[in-house]
């Protein structure tokens, strides 16, 4: 047993603790004085402990030391953790929605702009040839038209029968007409984007083939008005050899991607994406070795 004297209780603790060569929730304590510090300094009183060691018993020690039988039947367990496969947007992007070039950085071009990362077409042209000529496209398009009609029987809009035709060898044409067919489109074209993903994720997943999804002429319009923007852009390709876009929202960035590239098939033409998402197109001449 001692006795100690502080200048507040916590520090009486500590000191007994440390005297007594254990922890403060190993001592038994008996207050004597509550410590005080007076008025103006007068009749100021410090922290007056008595504090000894608590006694265990010999069952409460025994519980506090591990059996080593159960110590040694512990396992460890190694949990395999499974990483989940990469998605860009959380879907299967159409082929002629991603860049199909080289990841390259044109500071020259960047205009100030932070680009975070590209879209990157992994698409092998040869492989897909091959996987076509073994698709008769026609009897697709037929088969297609039937389940799209029977999925889309029991929507609230008024629509026409859905139209699936082949755009070309390895694409179909889709095409919503009716009085309501233009809700299908949303603000901003975000049903029509939400649509194509859904519409082509189908096909393209079960029939390898590229999609062209024609709502109330909306990509008809869209794809006349950004031929309209690309003939400035076009000028100054024609006179500096390489150019950079606007930003472009949504699906105009993918039909402008498209008109360069098929303008301007010996340059170089891919998507960038600002720091915040947005997207742009730069075109310029391949770098040489």
């Amino acid at each position: 047993m001692i006795k100690i004297e502080a200048l507040t209780l916590e520090d009486a603790f500590n000191d007994a603790a440390a005297s007594l060569k254990c922890s403060v929730t190993e001592l038994a304590i008996e207050v004597v004085q509550v410590p005080s510090s007076g008025f103006l300094g007068f009749f100021k009183k410090n922290a007056i402990i008595v504090a000894t060691v608590k006694k265990e018993s010999n069952s409460q020690k025994k519980e506090n030391i591990p059996d080593e039988k159960e110590v040694k039947k512990e396992e460890v367990v190694v949990v395999e953790e499974h990483t989940p496969p990469t998605m860009l947007n959380d879907t299967i992007m159409p082929a002629s929605f991603v860049s199909d070039q080289d990841d390259e950085q044109d500071e020259d071009l960047a205009s100030g702009l932070e680009y975070t990362a590209d879209y990157d077409d992994a698409y092998d042209e040869n492989i897909q040839e091959e996987v076509i000529s073994h698709v008769n496209i026609e009897e697709v398009a037929q088969e297609v038209e039937k389940e799209i009609n029977d999925l889309f029987a029991l929507i609230c809009f008024e629509i026409d029968k859905i139209q699936v035709s082949v755009y070309d060898k390895e694409t179909l044409l889709i095409e919503f007409q009716g009085e309501d067919a233009a809700l299908l489109i949303g603000k901003e074209g975000y049903r029509y984007k939400a649509l194509s993903y859904m519409i082509f994720n189908w096909i393209n997943s079960k029939y390898d083939l590229q999609l062209r999804l024609e709502i109330a002429e909306f990509l008809k319009n869209q794809e006349e008005s950004v031929s309209r923007y690309l003939e400035g852009v076009y000028e100054s390709i024609e006179r500096d050899g390489r150019a950079q876009t606007k930003i472009l929202d949504g699906i105009l960035v993918q039909i402008a991607l498209r008109q360069l590239r098929e303008r301007y098939p010996e340059k170089y033409v891919v998507i960038r994406s600002t720091k915040d998402g947005l997207k742009y197109i730069i075109v310029n001449d391949y770098h040489s070795n």
